[in-house]
């Protein structure tokens, strides 16, 4: 099990949050759900999507933004947003092993207050004229290149 954390502010698709508790139950990263999600967690596409890793994956639960960062403050954690409207590449950043790495609403990212939050701000370059990367295959490029650089070192 590695430091590293991968949060999502209030998620939209249970497909994607079932599909990235499943990547971090077989990587051992946590996961945070910062809430409100955008459908029941108790749904069946979430199940159907983690198939039997949800049960194996480290899920911490948020009922809040609020919330979020009051137990960031605890842990003295760096926060990593991942945006479309970043100017950093995310295989330029110099990851850290206890970094969280937050991910935005599929519908729309996150508001700007949390953005303002963020310690460090990346994004994936994307072909001109295309918007984004689905959530869940952005978080798999992203924590690859993380726990490349501090676990599997």
């Amino acid at each position: 099990m590695t430091d590293l954390r991968l949060a999502l502010y209030q998620p939209d698709i249970p497909g994607n949050t079932g599909t990235i508790l499943r990547l971090a139950a077989c990587l051992g990263f946590a996961v945070d759900l910062i809430e409100p999600a955008g459908f029941d967690v108790s749904d069946r596409n979430l199940k159907r999507s983690g198939m039997d890793y949800i049960a194996a994956a480290a899920l911490t639960r948020h009922v809040n933004w609020e919330r979020f960062v009051a137990w960031r403050a605890t842990t003295g954690r760096r926060l990593i947003l991942a945006s479309t409207k970043a100017a950093d590449r995310y295989t330029d950043l110099v990851f850290r092993s206890d970094d969280i790495l937050l991910f935005g609403r599929e519908s729309a990212g996150v508001p700007d207050h949390v953005h303002e939050t963020a310690d460090a701000r990346i994004l994936i370059p994307v072909v001109k004229g295309h918007r984004s990367i689905n959530v869940a295959v952005s978080a798999a490029m992203i924590v690859g290149e993380a726990m490349r650089q501090t676990v599997w070192v």
